[in-house]
């Protein structure tokens, strides 16, 4: 259950504490493709403010393609790329008899359409012909102000999925995918509205990965002491920034909080003087640790140290592993 907390006393409007909590319920799956969200009324009576400072909100998610309004209906949350599409799973799998029923409840759908069997036969081939050309050629891509989301994505779905997967800069995207017949297009969620702008060739497949809900993470930081520093530490800038936004939508000016990425020495250095406790991505955990070792006879007393487990949320890399036929 997502839990929305607004601090009057943060430097960022509550308008945009509340965009950043609900984008973050997004990009995390805590709100799935489908989900409905609470009206400008429970949010108003939740949060505390005003039902047109909410609709706004949602006016702002739906421009940039996250939810879309439903008339007489609500808000939900958009699907994305092929989430339109349902996983392919295994015949060899122990779930061979609700397969066969969703098989053929997708032929008798199909049937009624229109369709006789020789073309649903056709469709079929055709569909799993594409999906297996698109996945001889895997990118990921996100914004180059924001490459470290880029390599953290590169890094777990390489280790995850065991082949190599190419990391191509958000506005070079066009270009490359010019030169492709087929290929299978990774991005995160706070990013697929740009690359499917950008996707116009139907033999080009996009598919969104959704980040960690950051649970582990979040509850340390709910329990942290007052007037404590929190420093946070990531290969992606833009993690950082929300990072740096959800500790003052939770905490306001209770908590100092410092960011710093790995390769950034002085910020790193400052960042380790300072904090009490420091919450890292699992890449960037050893320069951390260096960090600890090479500064501990200046610290009055070494800082906690916190590796969060991933980047990509554990049933992403799952459903991931699915399309491409290797789960």
């Amino acid at each position: 259950m997502v839990y929305f907390q607004i601090h009057s006393d943060s430097d960022i409007s509550p308008s945009q504490q509340l965009f950043d909590q609900i984008q973050f319920a997004i990009a995390s799956r805590q709100y799935p493709p489908g989900h409905k969200l609470p009206s400008t009324r429970q949010l108003a009576q939740i949060t505390g403010l005003h039902r047109n400072t909410i609709s706004k909100v949602y006016q702002k998610l739906e421009k940039v393609g996250l939810v879309e309004s439903l008339t007489g209906s609500g808000i939900y949350v958009k699907a994305q790329g092929n989430e339109g599409i349902p996983p392919l799973k295994h015949l060899t799998a122990p779930q061979n008899s609700e397969i066969e029923q969703i098989i053929s409840q997708n032929i008798d759908q199909l049937l009624l359409s229109g369709s006789n069997l020789e073309q649903i036969k056709e469709l079929f081939l055709a569909e799993i012909d594409w999906r297996l050309s698109c996945n001889a050629l895997v990118f990921v891509t996100v914004p180059s102000t924001d490459m470290g989301a880029g390599k953290l994505i590169v890094l777990e779905l390489e280790k995850a999925l065991m082949m190599p997967i190419q990391l191509i800069p958000l506005e070079e995207l066009h270009k490359i995918i010019k030169q492709q017949n087929s290929a299978t297009i990774v991005t995160s969620r706070y990013f697929v509205t740009q690359v499917l702008e950008i996707i116009t060739l139907p033999s080009i497949r996009v598919i969104p990965v959704d980040i960690s809900d950051y649970a582990k993470e979040l509850q340390i930081i709910k329990q942290l002491p007052a007037d404590s520093c929190l420093g946070i530490v990531s290969l992606s800038s833009g993690i950082l920034r929300v990072a740096e936004m959800m500790v003052q939508s939770l905490r306001g000016n209770e908590v100092m909080t410092i960011i710093a990425q790995p390769n950034d020495y002085r910020r790193l250095q400052n960042l380790v003087s300072r904090a009490h406790t420091i919450i890292c991505d699992n890449h960037s955990y050893s320069r951390v640790k260096k960090m600890i070792l090479a500064t501990q006879e200046d610290l009055i007393r070494p800082p906690k140290l916190i590796c969060s487990d991933n980047y990509i949320g554990d049933k992403s890399i799952q459903l991931l592993k699915q399309e491409l036929g290797l789960g």
